[in-house]
């Protein structure tokens, strides 16, 4: 196998054995998923990352078409304590470099005590640890990239279940996975998927039951055009949105996000509702979150591990939504519901009707 080199952040250098060639830069992440690694690696809100697989055996059950959440792998290289040649094939396929034969535990311990870090890659048999402290060189912060919305979303607009006949929906399309589509299909509504920077008049075209903000990478910050389109049209339509599209909502509404220090990645964290009490295990994936949710809108469930928002609710207006991935996977389905009433929001007496009176 031919060598490979990690170059980490202040620029430390691991060695590991390549199995899939090639370089690469990004932000460095872990996931602690024990499954769905497919999933994982096809998840767009991966862009402009590496993945570190905390989990020993990555590829133990091989690679299935159907498993996958896009067309394509999204991170930028992917680190593992062992890689089955499915999995290696598969990555040099896609032209994404796989590094193996890694104390991972080491890695995620990094990760842990000096959070999400800048990290080089350089995979072949003339690789040395100068390519990947090069490719450190050139790297840079999450939040740099401004435009990588356009990487993950539809150029074009795109409908799903049109043969049904229940609610209407006008997804934004931020990086959104397939399966998050396919809830709402299978609930019988049509999806309309649009770009990311779709404007107001895109919108009032389809004239939803419901405007919903997809998941997706990056700075919520960076997603100008989605925040407008929620701040314009949060009083004509109810709102939806996971993940990214929670804390674009939250943007849009006055409130601010900020950088976690490693992010939630994995399939146990758990979620409290407050006003149940009820606990939830849950599927996440994002280094950003809302640190104030703003005026109109109310904190509805937060993590049982370090208390952040984890679900909005409008005071005055129609919104709802999740940080994590109530889809799952892979993960827990303890939130399917969370699809229910998102739909049921299209036929309840809406709070819009009481703005429009005042």
């Amino acid at each position: 196998m031919p060598p490979a080199y990690i170059a980490l952040e202040g620029g430390h250098v691991i060695e590991g054995r390549g199995r899939s060639p090639g370089t690469a830069r990004g932000e460095l992440v872990f996931t602690t998923a024990y499954t769905g690694y497919e999933e994982s690696l096809t998840d767009p809100s991966y862009e402009e990352q590496i993945l570190t697989f905390s989990y020993p055996l990555i590829g133990n059950y091989g690679v299935r078409e159907e498993r996958f959440e896009s067309e394509r792998v999204h991170p930028r290289a992917v680190l593992a304590r062992e890689l089955t040649d499915d999995v290696a094939d598969w990555l040099a396929d896609e032209g994404v470099p796989a590094v193996d034969h890694l104390d991972t535990r080491e890695v995620v311990t990094d990760i842990r005590d000096g959070g999400a870090m800048q990290c080089g890659i350089a995979v072949g048999e003339t690789a040395t640890p100068e390519d990947a402290l090069a490719e450190l060189d050139r790297s840079v912060a999450m939040s740099d990239h401004t435009e990588i919305g356009s990487q993950v979303s539809v150029a074009d607009a795109e409908v799903y279940g049109a043969e049904n006949d229940g609610e209407t929906l006008a997804l934004v399309d931020c990086g959104v996975k397939f399966s998050m589509i396919e809830s709402f299909v299978e609930r019988g509504a049509t999806v309309h998927v649009l770009p990311h920077d779709a404007t107001p008049t895109d919108v009032r075209a389809i004239d939803p039951d419901v405007l919903f903000i997809s998941n997706g990478p990056g700075d919520p910050e960076n997603y100008d055009e989605a925040v407008s389109l929620v701040e314009e049209l949060v009083d004509d339509y109810p709102v939806a949105g996971i993940c990214l599209g929670q804390q674009i909502v939250s943007l849009a509404l006055g409130g601010t996000t900020e950088k976690m220090a490693f992010g939630h990645r994995g399939v146990n964290q758990p979620v409290m509702d407050l006003e149940t009490g009820r606990v939830v295990m849950t599927t996440q994936n994002h280094g950003y979150t809302v640190e104030d949710p703003g005026p109109r809108l109310d904190v509805a469930q937060r993590n049982v591990n370090d208390d952040t928002p984890e679900g909005l609710t409008g005071v005055d207006c129609d919104v709802l939504t999740r940080q994590y991935h109530p889809e799952a996977n892979p993960g827990p389905e303890d939130t399917l519901d969370f699809f229910d009433d998102v739909l049921t929001m299209a036929q309840a007496p809406t709070s819009r009707a009481i703005a429009c009176d005042d």
